[in-house]
């Protein structure tokens, strides 16, 4: 069953793509969430016409994702955290505190568009992100996990 989807969907596409997803996943999650509508062929024809429309629009919303993107590989983030005496840190460092980290430095990104890849973060140490700024500009950074 062919979907469009309305929301970027981890995992499955970015909001204007039109996916392929089995009926029961469309029918009982995709549509009823709001995520997506299924994409008959006059959904198909209204959607190409509305992304027509958008493209130059979109060009720009790139070109600021990718501006962010230098911003961010340039920064590195200090993470402070309570330490156990084994060097093992309570709780976790997670993508809010990282988003806020960022915030900080200036640069205002949306916690759900950033990814940690080495999780769960137990230890301090040094460590990589990845920021999902567009669908085609993502922007991986450093950060440390330090005792406080």
């Amino acid at each position: 069953m062919e979907i469009i989807l309305k929301k970027n969907v981890d995992k499955l596409g970015y909001k204007d793509d039109i996916v392929e997803v089995k009926p029961g996943y469309a029918l009982n999650f995709l549509i009823p969430q709001g995520y997506g509508t299924v994409a008959t062929k006059s959904t198909k024809k209204a959607h190409e016409e509305v992304l027509r429309q958008r493209s130059h629009k979109e060009d720009k919303i790139k070109e600021e994702a990718a501006e962010v993107a230098k911003k961010i590989e340039g920064v590195t983030i200090k993470i402070g955290a309570k330490v156990g005496e084994n060097g093992r840190i309570f709780g976790s460092v997670n993508t809010i505190q990282l988003a806020e980290m960022l915030k900080a430095e200036g640069i205002d990104v949306d916690r759900r568009s950033l990814k940690i890849v080495e999780e769960p973060i137990k230890e301090v140490g040094t460590y990589t992100g990845i920021a999902n700024l567009h669908k085609e500009v993502s922007a991986e950074f450093k950060f440390e996990v330090i005792e406080e």
